[in-house]
Parts: C-alpha cells; sequence; structure tokens
C-alpha cells in the first residue's frame, strides 16, 4: 500500500511535465502578436491610412477628437477592434489631451469622465492608457476604471506601460477584467531603422514567448513600414491576431500552467 501511494507524487509529476510540454508545443507552434495604433482621430488622413493596413490592426481613440466618431465607426465596419485611448495623468506634469483623468479627481469625477470618453468613441470594446506614468501606479484609481469596465463588459484593458511601477494589469486581472501589456512600443523614435529594430523585436519576443503586443502611431514611418512587413509575417510563421483573441491564448497558456501543477479539491483528497 505504501507503494501505491509512493507512486503518486511521480505519476502526478510525469501527467504534470507532459501536460505543460503539450501546452508548449501549442503557444510555440504558432507565434502571434497585436498591433495597436493609438492616438487615433486627430489625423484624418493618416488614420484612414490605418484603417487600410492588412490585417486585424486595432484603433485606439482619443476622446472627442475631431474625427474619432467618424472613424470609429468605420473601423468598426470593417471588422477592427476599436478602443478608448484614455488621456491619464503622466508625473512629468505633460500637457493632458481632453478627457483625461487625473489624481485630484473623486471617484465620482474619474468615472464620469471614463463614461463620457467611452460614449464619445462608438464601439469601444476596451480601454488602453495614453500617458498615465502617474496615474496607473495608483490602485485606488485603477480600480475605479476596471470598476467602470466591469459595468461596460465584456471590455478589455491593455496597459500601454508608461511605467515601470503600473499596477494596472494586476488590478485589472484581481477584478476578472481581461487584460494584456504592451511589449513593444514601435515608434518612440520617428526614425525607419529604429523602427524596424522595434518591429523585429516584436517579433523575436512572440517567437520566444508565444505571444507580443506592440503599440505605435499613425505616423507615416510607422505605416510605411507595417504596409511592407505585415504582408510577410504567414512567411515568417508568425500571426497577426486581434487583441481579444491574443487575451485568449495568454489565459489559456496561463490556466493550462495552473491545471497541470494544481490537483482538483477531489484529486487532493484522493
Amino acid at each position: 500500500m505504501k507503494q501505491r501511494t509512493g507512486l503518486w507524487p511521480v505519476l502526478f509529476l510525469c501527467v504534470g511535465f507532459s501536460a505543460l510540454a503539450q501546452a508548449d508545443d501549442t503557444f510555440s507552434a504558432t507565434p502571434a502578436i497585436s498591433i495597436i495604433i493609438d492616438d487615433m482621430g486627430k489625423r484624418l488622413e493618416n488614420d484612414r491610412r490605418v484603417l487600410a493596413l492588412p490585417g486585424p490592426v486595432a484603433c485606439s481613440f482619443l476622446p472627442g477628437e475631431r474625427h474619432t466618431e467618424q472613424l470609429a465607426r468605420r473601423a468598426n465596419s470593417i471588422g477592427r477592434e476599436v478602443l478608448l485611448h484614455l488621456p491619464m495623468e503622466s508625473v512629468d506634469g505633460r500637457r493632458l489631451d481632453a478627457g483625461a483623468v487625473t489624481l485630484d479627481m473623486t471617484e465620482g469625477q474619474f468615472i464620469a469622465t471614463v463614461e463620457a470618453g467611452l460614449r464619445s468613441v462608438p464601439y469601444a470594446i476596451g480601454i488602453n492608457n495614453h500617458m498615465g506614468s502617474l496615474l496607473t501606479r495608483h490602485p485606488g484609481h485603477m480600480l475605479w476604471l476596471m470598476r467602470v469596465m466591469q459595468q461596460q463588459a465584456p471590455m478589455i484593458f491593455v496597459d500601454s506601460r508608461t511605467t515601470v511601477a503600473t499596477v494596472a494589469s494586476r488590478i485589472a486581472l484581481e477584478n476578472g477584467v481581461p487584460n494584456t501589456e504592451r511589449n513593444v512600443f514601435l515608434d518612440n523614435e520617428l526614425d525607419a531603422d529604429a523602427i524596424a529594430f522595434q518591429f523585429e523585436r516584436l517579433l523575436g519576443l512572440a517567437e520566444k514567448q508565444g505571444t507580443a503586443l506592440a503599440i505605435g502611431h499613425p505616423h507615416p514611418q510607422t505605416l510605411a513600414l507595417l504596409e511592407q512587413r505585415i504582408p510577410q509575417l504567414r512567411e515568417r510563421g508568425i500571426q497577426l491576431l486581434p487583441v481579444r483573441d491574443l487575451i485568449d491564448i495568454q489565459q489559456q497558456g496561463e490556466n493550462t500552467w495552473q491545471a497541470s501543477w494544481s490537483p482538483s479539491h477531489r484529486d487532493a483528497k484522493n
């Protein structure tokens, strides 16, 4: 009887490692990326060029901009994901765009501002932060944000990670809001070679870890690279996915890991 009992830890580890190996095959066999273009709604011609990009590139619109409503409706009509690019206060005191949330707001003011931003962006399925290096490090304000998103569910949150001190994704996870984080900024440097380097870094991360997400902006240099490189992704063995699908893959990977190492209540009793 003791010998039989002693086999269970070995068998459990074997099953666990087998499941992890299968999960690794599943999530590394077809690397996947998502791309979000921020700051949309300001420049009509550049934004139209974003909508013409091949593949499911997500479009994130600033609230209340001149072309936001028109282009958000157009993006939705052609099957693109629409997000609210919510302005948030930064640590360096940079000028805030219209519809920004700030640290000195009351909960009521904060919620009203977020809700107004969502109303200004038709068909928004999620939110990502514009700036926000100050606000995303404050758990209370991020909790207010996630509560608004819960009421608007299903919605996704993308942490643009404008600070390493951000707690936004953790608060989203704790409150059941599907979320992910930016891995690469494509165009912090407006130089064709620098953008190409960041795009290659994006693909390398996807090949290494299974998924990766990039954020860019409607600059001519960025759009020129995406127009050229997106059609080449299939040859590289990488798929471009909507952000919601990327989040699903990431969550499946986490669930497989947890299932492999966490016995069910019944198994624990046995």
